[in-house]
């Protein structure tokens, strides 16, 4: 139950009532369940740069793949062409009876043997003309056509190897582009890993300081812009931890010097003539000193020195006790015979405060239950504010003007106080009928 003095401090968050702890074990699930998280969210930076390079990937890839295509369909059929031409010249060489004609059918076509588009193209352009043919989609043709003494003549060429050709290539580009889509995206992952990386080291260290950790920095180094954003976050831990410091001396000190004064505003009253103006001058007086106690005991919970005094503790006895001590008219409920192994006296001011606090901002009936390791304070009051459930108990903050009036001194302690018992102080409102539930959850017994 003991702790070392800088373990204190950061659990405490420097009496500020935020309170949470950062052990090995909680370290490495969060880290898990975080990792987990961040793999299975498609909104995460990670998939958002890894989208944006297989995106730039598929359009380059794309890209290359329209240039490379239509830059090797321009050329084969050109090279289609040049070949139709030339047995075009051949064929009019057949045809006149320059050359004798090659064993088997003839190479040519003439008049009506050539197709309607070919004869319409030779009739309105100059000889000689080209046409590709891509009426079957099986079997693809270059014609060249002229004419020689007055009538057509047309050879083709078949282009099935050429298309054959364009379209392996078109395939093999589509495998190139996935393959390479394949290397370039885990390397997109494991560069943006490592910037995320940083990036993530940076939102914890804030996640500490939140939690109290003013000592938590990100030791971050470069010159890039996520070192300026590390630079800037441990600059603002500094500017907050010397601020923090320097109103916790406040505090100390004002408490420290209202004890003399003080002490003698007590003695004083104590002289004066019994009389209604002397009641009020002893209440007030009264008022003070609890709170200059209250100042006292929350600048030693500050400083890191106290320590808490473990023993094993009847729950039920303990609790009616404190409860009885308080003066104020509460339901108390005890279950079994619960015993825990805590401090008494910072127990005891526990349940003194959160008593109080429900008598004072909350309603009757105010319900106290002890069962097991955990002691549960209910009135049926308004509840807690929206902000105090939010954000936690803080110093000279009573949250809301329906909650009473107070220093807000009270929850604050009790935070801070469970704090040191190891213990965890839930602050909730009841369903339905409404009230502040304050729930403290003690360890079990070793």
């Amino acid at each position: 139950m003991r702790r070392g003095h800088a373990d204190l401090r950061r659990r405490r968050g420097y009496g500020y009532g935020y309170g949470y702890g950062y052990g090995a074990d909680a370290d490495a699930d969060a880290h898990q369940g975080g990792a987990l998280r961040r793999l299975a969210n498609p909104l995460s930076l990670r998939w958002k740069i890894a989208a944006g390079v297989a995106a730039a990937a598929c359009a380059m890839a794309l890209g290359i793949g329209i240039l490379v295509h239509r830059t090797t369909e321009d050329r084969s059929m050109s090279i289609l062409r040049g070949q139709a031409l030339t047995e075009l010249v051949s064929a009019e060489a057949e045809f006149r009876g320059e050359k004798p004609p090659p064993p088997g059918p003839r190479g040519y076509l003439v008049d009506d043997e050539l197709p309607d588009p070919l004869l319409s193209r030779l009739a309105s352009g100059h000889p000689p003309v080209n046409w590709y043919d891509t009426r079957k989609p099986t079997q693809g043709w270059m014609w060249a056509a002229s004419r020689v003494d007055g009538r057509a003549l047309a050879v083709r060429v078949s282009t099935t190897t050429e298309t054959l050709s364009l379209q392996a290539l078109d395939r093999h580009m589509r495998y190139a582009a996935i393959a390479t889509l394949a290397v370039v995206v885990p390397l997109a992952l494991l560069a943006a890993e490592l910037v995320l990386r940083r990036l993530r080291r940076v939102a914890a260290t804030a996640r500490r300081i939140k939690g109290g950790d003013l000592e938590a920095r990100t030791g971050g180094r470069g010159h890039d812009e996520i070192s300026d954003i590390s630079s800037a976050v441990d600059l603002m831990a500094d500017a907050l931890r010397d601020r923090l410091r320097s109103e916790q001396r406040f505090t100390a000190d004002v408490a420290h010097e209202l004890r003399t004064p003080l002490a003698g505003l007590v003695t004083s009253a104590s002289l004066l003539p019994e009389s209604e103006p002397t009641d009020l001058v002893r209440d007030r007086v009264q008022v003070l000193r609890a709170l200059v106690d209250d100042l006292l005991e929350i600048s030693r919970l500050d400083s890191g020195a106290e320590e808490a005094d473990a023993q094993l503790v009847p729950l039920g006895d303990l609790v009616t006790e404190s409860v009885r001590r308080a003066g104020l008219e509460s339901d108390i409920s005890v279950t079994g015979h619960p015993v825990a192994e805590t401090d008494p006296r910072r127990l005891d001011r526990i349940v003194t405060n959160l008593v109080l606090n429900a008598h004072r901002h909350g309603a009757a009936p105010v319900e106290v239950t002890v069962e097991g390791t955990t002691i549960t304070v209910r009135d049926h009051g308004p509840g807690f504010p929206a902000d105090l459930l939010a954000h936690g108990p803080q110093r000279f903050r009573t949250a809301a003007p329906e909650r009473g009036h107070g220093h807000g001194l009270g929850l604050t302690i009790a935070q801070a106080q469970a704090e040191l018992l190891d213990a965890e102080l839930t602050l909730s409102n009841a369903p339905g009928a409404g009230g502040a539930i304050a729930a403290l959850r003690l360890p079990r017994r070793s």
